[in-house]
């Protein structure tokens, strides 16, 4: 059977544009295809008719990516895999994942420039592990990775430090952005950033600490 005998569905935030708010390509001008959440307004696509409307948005404006992101990205990946392979796009795209699904990664690997794991680093060791697993099998399948950290202000440093390492370990091509917590001033780097950056940049070749672009122009 031919993808367009039978094209899948998903429930979609929409389709917008904007700028990526956080990560490794913070503050590049991308197409988004958003899941929607629960409290969402979701509207119904094809495959065929998301592939149609890239294509339609990509020709009429310029963009430096598109981003998969939204809730539960990966729990889509027949959607998204007839997509993609019928729009076969130009521009790069990016997959961006709280990485609880690391199996389904390599279903998508294919189309992907950018596998970007977002972590809260307060968050469950089960949550954590899981994302490991999933910038590990980007790793293995040779393809750029990234893991995004979000830390709360009163977390303390040891744990978000544990994680860089561990991120490390599983591979050493991983790019590390920390977004500092909100209310926090990123871009006067205080006595405490500027230790957490040292220390974590002693554990991994690769780690950037910048500020999220914020609501309504930064998305994801």
């Amino acid at each position: 059977m031919s993808i367009h005998e039978a094209s899948p569905s998903a429930a979609l935030a929409g389709v917008p544009s904007g700028i990526q708010a956080q990560g490794a390509w913070v503050g590049r001008r991308q197409l988004f295809v958003r899941f929607a959440a629960e409290a969402e307004t979701a509207v119904m696509y094809t495959a065929d008719a998301l592939a149609k409307e890239l294509r339609r948005c990509a020709e009429r404006s310029a963009f430096h990516s598109i981003a998969l992101a939204g809730r539960d990205v990966l729990g889509n990946v027949e959607f998204l895999d007839v997509a993609l392979s019928t729009l076969k796009p130009a521009l790069p795209v990016m997959l961006d994942t709280d990485g609880q699904r690391p199996e389904a990664v390599p279903a998508l690997r294919k189309h992907l420039k950018l596998v970007q794991v977002v972590l809260d680093p307060a968050g469950p060791e089960a949550l954590t592990r899981r994302g490991l697993e999933t910038l590990e099998a980007a790793a293995s399948m040779d393809c750029d990775h990234a893991l995004v950290l979000l830390p709360v202000s009163d977390m303390g440093d040891s744990k978000l430090l544990r994680i860089v390492e561990q991120a490390h370990e599983l591979s050493g091509g991983t790019m590390i952005v920390i977004h500092p917590a909100p209310g926090s001033d990123p871009m006067a780097l205080d006595r405490r950033w500027a230790g957490i950056l040292e220390q974590a940049s002693g554990l991994h070749g690769d780690v950037r600490l910048l500020p999220r672009v914020p609501p309504p122009a930064g998305l994801r």
